[in-house]
């Protein structure tokens, strides 16, 4: 697995995968057009082949603080250590930046993902109610100083 930059070419296959994982929510083309647009740092896990495996996205305001966009992997290559590695890219350019702190949204119904992020020290901030739509369903904030 190798993680590259992520280009606008990446945007079909990234879109398969939000439709899968995320249904009704999934992100538009636009949304992600926005973000590299606005020179957010969007990565890319690719396999051997070139496929993609999954990506991920961090919005800076250095140095006061980053917002975790997005992490998502295809279905079939979870629970291999690709969010691992793609949260840990995304912090190593918080670090880089000197972000002081740094924030994201998970849905309250996704423990596997809350405990990924509490081994990387984020910590439950906040809760944003009714925050994935069309679902309702409440997001936790969480919060990683330093």
């Amino acid at each position: 697995m190798k993680l590259s930059r992520f280009r606008w070419w990446h945007i079909d296959p990234v879109l398969t995968i939000e439709a899968d994982l995320f249904g009704s929510e999934k992100w538009s083309a636009g949304m992600f057009w926005n973000e590299l647009a606005n020179g957010h740092h969007y990565l890319v896990a690719l396999d051997d082949a070139g496929e993609l495996l999954g990506y991920a996205g961090l919005a800076t305001q250095p140095p006061d603080e980053a917002w975790v966009q997005n992490i998502a992997v295809r279905r079939d290559a979870q629970r291999g250590g690709i969010g691992r590695a793609l949260l840990e890219a995304l912090l190593a350019e918080a670090a880089r930046l000197g972000i002081r702190r740094t924030l994201l949204e998970v849905a309250v119904d996704n423990a596997p993902a809350q405990k990924l992020y509490a081994t990387y020290d984020f910590e439950p901030v906040g809760i944003r109610r009714g925050y994935y739509q069309p679902s309702n369903t409440d997001a936790l904030v969480m919060m990683k100083s330093g």
